[in-house]
């Protein structure tokens, strides 16, 4: 029963492993879209990035074989050591299974990798997936260049109309209300020269007039 549940752990991080690469590559892939279709006008192909699509794929096998040499590496040195470590990478005789475990779920994502780079139907489904983000990605940029341009008041059709209902608000409502508070406070003013202090008033009157309407 144990076995069976290193397994699945040792699968589940292999699964991690090939998501990570996956997505890395997809990335990959988007950011030279961008380049080629929008910088240099170049229409979108498949077969155009199959090629850069399975460098990516290698590159990431190679990356993983290479932590694999490095695991044995500390393997090997571990192994008969069973003093106290000194640090997280001063591995010991402990440690020696694990570091096992980790030289073969880096030569499996490797193995994976490779021959994701060897199956058309997977470099499709990449390229497929990072074209899908680029257009998501140009569609949010258009979407947002539009919501800008459409805040421009000189674009709103109904821009004069509110302006003249906010200049009238402004006439009838709170220029009365800021001339009435000047007063108020002129009195009060004037209450505090003759030594008697007056009755506070309500500052959030103060916040009625906004200049930003007068737009």
């Amino acid at each position: 029963m144990a076995e069976k549940r290193k397994r699945v752990r040792t699968r589940d991080v292999v699964a991690e492993g090939l998501y990570i690469a996956s997505a890395a590559t997809r990335l990959s892939l988007k950011n030279r879209m961008l380049v080629h279709i929008l910088a240099e006008g170049e229409d979108f192909d498949v077969e155009r990035y199959e090629a850069e699509a399975r460098e990516a794929l290698l590159t990431l096998a190679e990356e993983a074989e290479a932590d694999a040499a490095r695991t044995e590496r500390q393997r090997k040195r571990a192994r008969g050591r069973h003093s106290e470590s000194d640090g997280t990478h001063d591995y010991r005789s402990r440690d020696v299974r694990n570091l096992r475990r980790r030289q073969k779920q880096s030569l499996h994502v490797a193995r994976e990798l490779r021959a994701r780079a060897e199956d058309p139907e997977e470099l499709r489904k990449l390229i497929l997936d990072a074209r899908d983000v680029a257009w998501n990605e140009v569609a949010k940029n258009i979407d947002r260049t539009l919501r800008i341009e459409a805040a421009r008041p000189d674009l709103d059709p109904d821009y004069e109309r509110m302006r003249v209902a906010r200049m009238q608000a402004l006439r009838l409502v709170d220029l009365p209300k800021l001339t009435s508070r000047r007063r108020s406070l002129a009195k009060q003013q004037e209450l505090r020269e003759q030594g008697i202090e007056p009755e506070i008033l309500d500052p959030a009157g103060a916040g009625t007039f906004d200049p930003a309407e007068l737009e």
